[in-house]
């Protein structure tokens, strides 16, 4: 009889109001520099229409011109160092590793993936950066003497598809393209479709929720308290599975969901994992 491997299931997670409650540049970055929220989004946006830019290399590049302006470093130590005042939704802290106790038992590998638009080098810097497999976000280019002098990785609403396929075949190096594109059989790809778990907070994460949902995986939209109106078109309009308030806590309604996630998952690869053995 052969033997097979304990399936992997893969949970992505979006980052700014998915886990941690506000666009992770408001907690240090932007009051650091004399701005309010409304007027660096503002400022950004701004100039990704006036340029017709990419409106994340945007703001990638207002957060330069502003630190420079206010004599604020670029360093990348000083972004990782704003990674410690990030605030979490209630339960992220203690998620992780009650999800994987829960995969364990259910005979389940879990891995957590990050994919964002957000700063790479501030979810570096989190109490909950050691629990994902791995970080696709953006990131900045730094020179000789460790200072942001351009974007090096910058993740959109629609690029963000990309590392659902980099999970899916196992090919995390985000250089190797070739592997990425070369052709992989559906039975020999790390983590099928169906084994994956897709957690986001709003349009920015409808490409990747709609393509986990149509191939076989599960999509959960994450609302904060009074504000369930925002998502409620995306479970009308069959993007997701699932909208959930975002509250990781053991016995919340999104912990309930994903557990008997989890279960279904378990149930079907121990089929097919039954069907594999008879072959």
């Amino acid at each position: 009889m052969r033997k097979k491997n304990k399936p992997v299931v893969a949970i992505m997670y979006d980052f700014d109001k998915t886990l941690c409650t506000k666009d992770m540049q408001e907690y240090t970055f932007i009051p650091n520099v004399g701005l309010t929220a409304n007027e660096f989004w503002a400022e950004s946006n701004q100039l990704a229409k006036d340029k017709k830019m990419d409106g994340i290399l945007a703001y990638m590049h207002v957060m330069l011109e502003k630190a420079h302006a206010a004599k604020q470093s670029i360093c990348r130590e000083e972004f990782v160092k704003m990674g410690k005042d990030l605030e979490f939704f209630p339960g992220v802290v203690e998620w992780f590793e009650r999800i994987n106790k829960i995969g364990c038992d259910l005979d389940l590998n879990i891995e957590h993936y990050i994919i964002s638009s957000g700063l790479h080098e501030i979810i570096e810097g989190s109490s909950i950066y050691k629990q994902f497999r791995d970080v696709f976000a953006c990131e900045y280019l730094y020179d000789e003497n460790n200072v942001a002098c351009w974007p090096k990785n910058a993740v959109n609403y629609t690029t963000k598809t990309q590392f659902l396929f980099r999970i899916n075949k196992g090919v995390l190096d985000i250089s190797n393209d070739y592997d990425l594109n070369t052709y992989t059989p559906e039975d020999d790809r790390r983590v099928p479709f169906r084994n994956m778990i897709y957690i986001g907070d709003g349009l920015t994460d409808v490409p990747c929720m709609k393509l986990v949902k149509i191939n076989g995986g599960y999509s959960i939209a994450v609302y904060q308290k009074g504000k369930r109106t925002k998502v409620e078109n995306l479970i009308t309009n069959n993007r997701v599975n699932f909208i959930e308030p975002a509250d990781y806590r053991e016995g919340s309604s999104l912990d309930k969901t994903v557990n008997h996630i989890l279960v279904k998952m378990s149930m079907v690869n121990q089929y097919k994992s039954n069907c594999w053995r008879k072959c």
